[in-house]
């Protein structure tokens, strides 16, 4: 398993060489197995990725009715809110491509089957995630070709806080209370299942994550700085841009661009 760490000099480099990465990784899960999974995250750098993707003519190169999606985690708000990832992945690119409605699994809303019960919606996540995996991926979770991921101010990454419950569980899927950025309560992938990705790529620009990303990279224990828990079993790419990366010490970087 490698760790690499690539630097863009602005957060719209970012995101352009990112949606271009998706694209041949993407298309390479196709020709080797006819299906590509892919796991979408929100925030800033995921959204603008997403729509750099949808309108990068080369987006045409994938068969969008062989992508399995799924999502890391989900504000636990009604079907089509706007601060719902799944809403807003639909509005940056899902709307734009033809995706199978089978192939596409965002997680439970409040006002859905599992209203008022997180816990029981997370669950049904974790179960959906079982039923779509294969004798190969070896785990309660589909082998996943890229999972990507946010990384907050304080080091979280999807919905697993620092210090959270959530940080050690062993479930694939939990429903997460008492979060310190609203809505308080939140689904999420684990560890665990992060960790079935083939590749997991953590994507974050701006000044105010660079003591994240610098702690995360510098050997930060899991707990206190989730982003540093996360790792994909073939590879772990950090997509940074200059200010985001500003702490890091120049022998992490392996390629710095612009």
């Amino acid at each position: 398993m490698s760790t690499d760490v690539v630097v863009h000099a602005t957060a719209d480099l970012l995101a352009k060489a990112a949606a271009a990465r998706l694209v041949t990784r993407l298309v390479d899960a196709q020709a080797a197995r006819g299906l590509a999974t892919i796991v979408l995250t929100g925030g800033r750098v995921g959204g603008a990725v997403l729509r750099e993707l949808r309108d990068n003519p080369a987006r045409d190169a994938v068969d969008w009715a062989r992508v399995e999606i799924w999502w890391g985690d989900e504000r636990w708000l009604p079907d089509g809110d706007p601060e719902r990832n799944d809403t807003q992945a639909r509005d940056a690119l899902l709307s734009s491509v033809p995706v199978d409605p089978a192939r596409v699994h965002p997680f439970p809303a409040a006002d859905g089957q599992y209203a008022g019960d997180p816990e029981a919606a997370a669950a049904a996540y974790a179960a959906e995630l079982a039923k779509a995996t294969r004798p190969e991926d070896h785990g309660p979770v589909p082998r996943f070709d890229v999972l990507m991921l946010g990384v907050g101010e304080e080091g979280h990454v999807a919905s697993i806080f620092p210090e959270s419950p959530a940080a050690y569980e062993s479930r694939s899927v939990v429903a997460v209370r008492g979060c310190p950025k609203p809505p308080p309560v939140r689904l999420t992938l684990t560890f665990p299942a992060i960790a079935a990705a083939t590749d997991v790529w953590l994507m974050t620009a701006g000044a105010e994550k660079a003591g994240a990303v610098a702690l995360a990279l510098g050997g930060a224990g899991a707990i206190q700085v989730p982003a540093a828990g996360v790792h994909g079993r073939a590879r772990t790419l950090w997509l940074l841009d200059r200010e985001s990366a500003a702490k890091l010490p120049p022998s992490v970087l392996r390629l710095p661009i612009g």
